[in-house]
């Protein structure tokens, strides 16, 4: 049996041992925690040779004018040219913040919403160092020199951009209805959030296609996407309540395509469309999609009934959308091929298939349409319109304009235009129509820009974009104020290498001033 003396110095021991192991603990977190704020905010190089020019960052954030809500604006430099880069940020208060690990400028987000805040009206400044792998050219730095490049400015706008977005991320391959989904995300964070994907109501190996999601004036109780083939529909949400509705009548010649909300009413217009997809084995554009056969339908919501808008046999009409105030439908139709290729195949007659942008007055009482007024001549300067887009002021028109047909979304010589509304054509016929506005800072060269949209209160432009490698479309987005437009900046990441490494296209990118609230799962059910 141990005697009482013994025991107490075990026990002393045990105590002595536990003391070491805690002091051990803490004194390795406290070296973790150390190693960490070091690597968040890096001291900045004490030598440095100027490279007298702006940084070569990705994504491009030199001298945009952002939100004053917006995610943290993370950025990198190339890593096959550098090692490791140190940003400073700087308020016009004075305050100061260095950030770098590696290649990779990112910012914490309750750091970069104070700056942000001090900076609303104003600009951050911003100077980068980058270290020199020395692997290129010689002119970028020798191996392990550290070059000091040109400041630049990070504008931040008083207004603040809606707080979230959506859209339907999808692999820009030829594989029909693979994995699809459509996703939120919040625009002042990196959150983002599933709405719905085609798995979970497809147990068919046909697949399904989810697409054209859509919200009445920027909200979500009164919204819709559509299912195509398997279990096939256009799924409603009318005031928060969903169903699923079959829009095919035996006067129509599809269901509802391409949709628009009315701003005040429980009404929905929609083209209806044959639409065909065809590749080429040459031709840069890679893929097109064209319609044989398309017309507008008006959808009430509330009584299940569909009626014509227009259904001109000999011609195209297409992507419906409705000014802010609900009184008139803007949407574009085809104008007559010439006689001579009217009977011709495809393959010869795609590229002489060219759209203008009209509108037609619309009375809600009624639910009758006026006749149609010209808006935007197109054809006549051998281009197509497409996509058009009000601003919530009634004073802008955007749309999508390319050499020839309704697809812009691959066509390499699409812009994005912007056209004031206070003029418009046909009216006067000693009245010049309005010239577009300067979007240069808004469209890329060579590549294509489709799917303009507005945010709520009209000082953002977004559109979707293929101009990092002409393959997979990303969102973004533009200042813009009294008939100006900044220079576009690519949607923030949380990793800015998610720009690349993400192999998704972000297709029809639509704003919304609240999150969808209504599960997978509930929309799920709708289908069974």
């Amino acid at each position: 049996m141990m005697n009482l003396s013994k025991l107490k110095k075990k026990s002393k021991r045990e105590r002595t041992m536990k003391r070491y192991i805690h002091s051990c603990f803490l004194l390795l977190a406290a070296t973790v925690l150390f190693m960490t704020s070091c690597a968040h905010h890096p001291e900045v190089p004490s030598s440095s040779r100027e490279a007298k020019c702006l940084p070569a960052i990705f994504p491009d954030y030199c001298d945009v004018t952002v939100p004053c809500n917006i995610a943290p604006l993370n950025f990198m430099l190339p890593a096959d040219q550098y090692e490791a880069c140190v940003a400073r940020l700087t308020t016009p208060d004075g305050a100061q913040q260095t950030y770098g690990e590696g290649v990779k400028v990112q910012i914490p987000e309750s750091e970069w919403h104070d700056m942000l805040s001090a900076a609303k009206g104003k600009s951050i400044k911003v100077e980068v160092w980058g270290k020199a792998t020395g692997r290129q050219d010689p002119g970028n730095g020798q191996e392990g020199e550290w070059l000091s490049f040109s400041p630049f400015e990070i504008h931040v706008a008083e207004e603040p951009i809606d707080e979230y977005l959506s859209y339907r991320l999808i692999e820009p391959s030829y594989i029909v209805y693979d994995y699809m989904e459509i996703a939120q995300r919040n625009l002042t964070s990196f959150e983002e959030t599933q709405i719905f994907n085609n798995k979970v109501s497809c147990d068919d190996p046909q697949g399904q296609c989810i697409n054209c999601h859509s919200y009445q004036n920027y909200k979500t109780d009164n919204m819709l996407f559509h299912a195509r083939v398997t279990r096939g529909g256009t799924v409603i949400v009318n005031d928060g309540k969903v169903s699923k509705v079959d829009l095919k009548r035996d006067y129509t010649i599809s269901a509802g395509v391409y949709p628009a909300w009315h701003p005040t009413a429980k009404l929905i217009a929609f083209s209806t469309n044959q639409t065909h997809q065809v590749f080429h084995t040459a031709h840069p554009n890679k893929v097109e999609v064209f319609d044989s056969a398309s017309d507008l339908i008006l959808y009430d919501v509330a009584t299940d009934s569909v009626s014509i808008i227009s259904n001109d046999s000999t011609l195209l009409e297409v992507f419906p959308t409705w000014s802010p105030d609900g009184k008139y439908l803007y949407y574009c139709k085809s104008v007559p091929l010439p006689e001579e290729l009217r009977d011709k195949d495809i393959r010869f007659t795609f590229q002489k298939v060219q759209y203008n942008l009209y509108r037609r007055p619309f009375d809600v009482a009624s639910r009758n349409f006026g006749e149609e007024e010209l808006i935007y001549d197109a054809a006549s300067q051998d281009k197509s319109a497409t996509l058009p887009r009000i601003s919530p002021d009634g004073r802008y028109l955007l749309f999508a304009l390319g050499q020839y047909g309704c697809f812009h979304i691959w066509h390499h010589d699409a812009d994005i235009v912007c056209l004031p509304l206070d003029q418009k054509p046909g009216t006067d016929p000693a009245q010049e129509a309005a010239s577009p506005l300067d979007l240069t800072r808004l469209n890329s060269k060579g590549f294509a820009e489709s799917y303009p949209t507005w945010s709520s209160n009209g000082h953002w432009i977004m559109c979707a974009s293929r101009r990092v490698d002409g393959n997979f479309s990303r969102v973004y987005i533009s200042y813009f104020n009294n008939g100006k437009a900044e220079k576009a900046f690519l949607l923030p990441q949380e990793d800015p290498e998610q720009n690349t490494t993400r192999l998704k296209s972000y297709n029809r990118p639509e704003f919304m001033v609240e999150p969808v609230r209504i599960s997978v799962d509930e929309f799920r059910q709708v289908f069974f």
